[in-house]
């Protein structure tokens, strides 16, 4: 693992050193990073995706099993909101960072399909993504264009299975449902042999993603977190960066390629 460097080190120079000396970079990624491609976050107030909404009324694996009609009319706005956006710098930094070979992935909690739009190619999506439905009883997949005909073709708005009927679920983890095996156990390994752990645009709230920080940390890795508001985990962030995700990561990598200090 990397030699002790100054403790409570809150600059980007300094974590251009971390990535430098390291042999694994990892980065884990929420709400935040897509804040500027025009997706809200989920708290904010006045803008956040739950206000005014009770997401376990809406995106809960229950509530999607008692009532497809109100769940879908919650997620095909939801679709809609996310369908056409466009990556914005800070996921083509990270993008970038990975081409450069100083990166080894993205763990993301987001289900907007951005980051993998960005070119980002080792992407593990914990939360799963938009680009797809499922048929919980055919285990058949159904791409998102094909789903938003079928909502559109549906007079309740539910998209349904084209070989049984029964109502798609976006292939997103829900309120209720487990994570992937898979890709939670990808993140655990990648988190595990990290050297530095950049959290980007995360508010570290959200559990099981929020352990994987600690798992970093426990195994001798540094911590980086990047993001405007207070996290639980602060106390672990070797690096505390609290500017714009866009802002900060465009100064990594300006002092990455050797262009000069950041400001």
């Amino acid at each position: 693992m990397l030699s002790q460097p100054r403790p409570h080190a809150d600059s980007v120079e300094q974590l251009a050193d971390l990535i430098r000396g390291a042999d694994s970079v990892v980065a884990l990624t929420g709400a935040g990073v897509s804040v500027p491609s025009g997706i809200p976050d989920f708290r904010s107030a006045g803008t956040g995706l739950w206000e005014g909404v009770d997401p376990m009324q809406v995106a809960h694996i229950d509530a999607f099993h008692a009532d497809a009609e109100r769940f879908w009319a919650f997620y095909s706005e939801r679709f809609a909101t996310l369908e056409d956006k466009q990556p914005n710098d800070a996921h083509r930094a990270l993008a970038q960072l990975e081409r450069q070979g100083m990166l080894d992935g993205v763990i993301t909690q987001n289900i907007d399909m951005l980051h993998r739009k960005a070119g980002t190619e080792e992407l593990i999506e914990l939360h799963g993504s938009i680009e797809r439905c499922v048929c919980l009883r055919c285990r058949i997949f159904v791409p998102l264009g094909q789903a938003r005909a079928l909502i559109a073709g549906d007079p309740a708005g539910v998209p349904r299975c084209p070989d049984c009927d029964a109502p798609l679920k976006p292939d997103v983890v829900l309120f209720g449902e487990l994570l992937d095996d898979h890709a939670a156990a990808r993140a655990r390994e990648l988190c595990q042999r990290a050297d530095v752990l950049l959290c980007v645009g995360t508010s570290l709230e959200v559990y099981p993603a929020a352990e994987l920080p600690m798992i970093t940390h426990r195994a001798g890795g540094r911590v980086a977190i990047i993001t405007k508001s207070p996290t639980p985990l602060d106390r672990l962030g070797h690096i505390r960066l609290d500017g714009d995700v866009v802002d900060e990561l465009g100064a990594l990598l300006t002092v990455l390629d050797g262009h000069g200090d950041s400001a």
